[in-house]
């Protein structure tokens, strides 16, 4: 008998995964990816240094995905991070640890990670084809090939990993939601996810460059409840805010119902009274200073020139003539620095997307589509997103892992 043909779209992290999961389970596999090199998008995680998952429990991932966590419980525990560590461990990619579980390679190269799983490709005899997939080919209801320019590959089983719209220069071009549509799925529409922040204003490009650590960044809604807060670093740029705490913000906004405002806590280690209790030291160790050479003691330079503006306090005031009042200002300023906010930035600009199929039709404990029956799917193109720390990256190899070993399997019994 024939072996069992699975073909995986998309070569990015889900589906490299997928590609292997398959071929260990027993498949003969084919990977088709468009662009020259696999895993594109790989390449910019982390900063370039491959933010591959985070050493935590399942419980751990799936309270940092927002939404739909619970369609990922068998995913994610079939196939958890302390694995994913060890999986990449045994490909040869020493791992570390840092701030907050983010689990790295030792090297800080992405691309050893990359190279480690295109080796496993190649040692596997997975087949990798330079090619981009035209659309699914069905009969009654199931799944039998893919469509490429010219020609049909067929399939026992196809697996559907093509990442969202975000990056489209790394090759994600929505194709999946297309594919999964015309398969009889429902899209979440698209959009933006772990992405900077637009102000509604100018007072950030005043600040263009500047980077701030150890702040707190607290965003509130329109009614002014917290939908955010926690303490980081972060970056002023030409058209508001970005930098870790930024991206994992944006996460939490519906910026299709609701407006947000961004405040940021410049001294988060002072309460308002010891923050009094500094100013007047540094007041009394420099009485004739000018208001604007004192700040710099307080703030970034950068900073400087706006905080004047916004404490209405006069640059070349004398430190030692400031009221009680405009004491009170400078310090309600520095613990509450507020930027209205107007939006996300575009949702190619994203790192990931949110939206994508609706977890509703798919089976969870094999990725395996309710609509069509021999379709898998992977992945961003599902409706799920984390916030940043590796768990996005965790999502990619779990539902790949799961997708791939099912895809075989499900090819498997039905020739039999």
């Amino acid at each position: 008998m024939t072996q069992t043909h699975v073909v995986v779209i998309g070569g990015g992290a889900a589906g490299m995964m997928a590609a292997l999961s398959a071929r260990h389970a027993g498949a003969d596999v084919t990977l088709l990816e468009p662009n020259e090199k696999l895993g594109r998008k790989l390449y910019i995680t982390g900063k370039g240094r491959c933010n591959l998952t985070n050493n935590t429990t399942p419980e751990g991932v799936l309270s940092n995905v927002p939404r739909n966590g619970r369609f990922l419980y068998s995913a994610v525990t079939r196939f958890p991070p302390s694995a994913v560590m060890e999986y990449f461990e045994k490909l040869g990619v020493p791992l570390k640890t840092e701030r907050g579980g983010r689990v790295f390679p030792c090297s800080d190269k992405a691309a050893d990670v990359i190279d480690a799983l295109f080796f496993a490709l190649k040692k596997e005899r997975v087949t990798i084809r330079r090619a981009r997939a035209m659309g699914l080919e069905t009969a009654d209801g199931t799944v039998t090939g893919v469509k490429l320019e010219g020609e049909v590959l067929p399939a026992d089983a196809v697996i559907v990993a093509t990442g969202g719209v975000s990056y489209r220069a790394t090759g994600s071009t929505g194709d999946g939601y297309r594919f999964a549509q015309e398969a009889g799925h429902t899209i979440v529409p698209p959009r933006a996810s772990l992405v900077p922040l637009v102000e509604d204003g100018d007072t950030c490009s005043r600040m263009q460059g500047l980077s701030l650590k150890n702040v707190t960044l607290t965003m509130k809604n329109k009614k002014k409840k917290v939908v955010f807060q926690e303490q980081g670093e972060m970056l002023f740029t030409h058209f508001g805010i970005s930098g870790p705490l930024v991206l994992s913000a944006s996460a939490h906004g519906d910026w299709s119902k609701d407006s947000y405002t961004a405040i940021i806590d410049l001294k988060p280690a002072l309460d308002e009274a010891k923050l009094e209790t500094r100013i007047l030291r540094d007041v009394s160790e420099g009485p004739n200073k000018a208001f604007h050479n004192f700040l710099e003691g307080l703030a970034p330079r950068l900073m400087v020139p706006v905080l004047c503006d916004r404490t209405e306090i006069p640059p070349d005031l004398p430190v030692n003539t400031m009221t009680k009042g405009q004491r009170r200002r400078l310090i309600e300023i520095m613990k509450q620095f507020t930027i209205p906010i107007a939006g996300p930035r575009p949702v190619n600009e994203a790192i990931i997307t949110a939206g994508g199929v609706k977890t509703g039709e798919i089976d969870p404990g094999t990725m395996m589509s309710k609509k069509t029956r021999g379709l898998f799917l992977a992945g961003e193109v599902i409706d799920v997103d984390a916030y940043t720390g590796g768990f996005n990256l965790q999502i990619a190899w779990c539902t790949g892992r799961v997708a791939g070993d099912s895809a075989a399997r499900y090819g498997k019994e039905e020739r039999e």
